[in-house]
């Protein structure tokens, strides 16, 4: 006796943003470089004006990038420093 295990494409479709943790609504714009299988965008803010893939970017703004993106702009001090939770 056999069992079939295959999940069906709207069962597929219906757990995937559960396991991103996003809305099926929800669509993010990541700029910078493209997320890697498994990462979920990180949201930052900049300290510094800059030019991302043709998007610039001013002091204050906030926008979506990967975590890997995001620790070299930290790195590079274009993030600014975000408060500890109190």
């Amino acid at each position: 006796m056999t069992t079939n295990t295959k999940k069906s494409t709207a069962a597929a479709a219906t757990e995937e943003p559960a396991a991103t943790g996003l809305t099926k609504t929800a669509t993010i714009t990541v700029i910078g470089p493209p997320l890697r299988a498994g990462q979920d965008p990180e949201k930052v803010r900049f300290a510094h004006h800059l030019r991302v893939g043709g998007k610039e970017v001013r002091p204050g703004e906030e926008a979506y990038v990967s975590p890997d993106y995001a620790r070299q702009l930290r790195g590079s001090g274009y993030i600014a420093r975000t408060r500890g939770k109190a």
